[in-house]
């Protein structure tokens, strides 16, 4: 079953494109795009089907991308680092979670949830910054291709805190639970 065929307008629209450029790339001319959109003209189930393909097909190519909302500067630190560092680190760059390293490969995550438990559980709170980093880290975030799908993340961030984004194996990005607010604009 198709979309009802007033939606033909509102996703060229929304999509940026003109009514010779739908036509063009659907097969049919520019004036029948205009009859469709204006009621003038009901399309065969053919035509209608070929212009919902590519506008689906336009949606795709323009959505956004893990690598069109991630944070670029990935701030972390190694796993025998003291706890401090990281605290200082998170403060300093007002985040709110840090992915560990061990020389460059991600083995864990430090968040302020772990932090905030550590602090509480602790017997001796004035000597908790001197802990190692490996001690408390949490398990390394989710690490997913530039390419991914935006929408597909958001419930993968709001589970997992974070999102590492790769590309080609290397980190390059990390989205958070306010990088995927950027979708709203």
């Amino acid at each position: 079953m198709l979309p009802r065929i007033d939606y033909i307008k509102q996703g060229r629209i929304r999509l940026g494109l003109t009514q010779r450029e739908l036509a063009s790339l659907s097969g049919i001319s520019t004036s029948m795009v205009n009859q469709i959109e204006s009621g003038r003209c009901k399309p065969s189930y053919d035509t209608a089907k070929k212009i919902f393909e590519v506008l689906s097909s336009q949606e795709g190519k323009t959505s956004l991308k893990a690598g069109d909302i991630c944070s670029h500067e990935v701030i972390s630190v190694q796993k025998d680092e003291k706890l401090e560092v990281a605290i200082e680190k998170m403060m300093k760059n007002s985040i709110s979670q840090i992915p560990v390293l061990d020389v460059s490969k991600i083995v864990g995550l430090v968040s302020e949830d772990i932090l905030a438990r550590k602090v509480l559980e602790s017997d001796d709170k004035k000597n908790i910054h001197q802990v190692p980093i490996l001690q408390i880290m949490e398990p390394p975030p989710p690490i997913v291709d530039i390419a991914t799908p935006a929408k597909a993340l958001i419930p993968l961030v709001r589970f997992a805190k974070c999102v590492l984004v790769s590309r080609k194996g290397e980190v390059t990005g990390i989205i958070t639970i306010s990088d995927t607010l950027k979708m709203a604009e």
